[in-house]
């Protein structure tokens, strides 16, 4: 193998190790962006069960506006 070759092989490397730790950040920040929707969406959750019926579930839909 020729010196140029092992020069070429060991630059590949390298680049690709830079890939794998910009990847590995990638992914830490969207676990992190994936964990904080999925609080938001139980919180969210949360209010609406305490505020009661969800939208248009209610069955003051089907009643008639006391202006009748």
């Amino acid at each position: 193998m020729s010196e140029d070759m092992i020069i070429d092989l060991q630059s590949k490397l390298a680049y690709h190790e830079d890939n794998i730790q910009q990847l590995g950040a990638v992914v830490v920040a969207m676990q992190k962006q994936i964990d904080g929707l999925e609080l938001c969406c139980r919180e969210l959750k949360e209010r609406i069960s305490e505020v009661g019926t969800p939208l248009g579930g209610g069955s003051d839909h089907d009643e008639k506006p006391p202006h009748y």
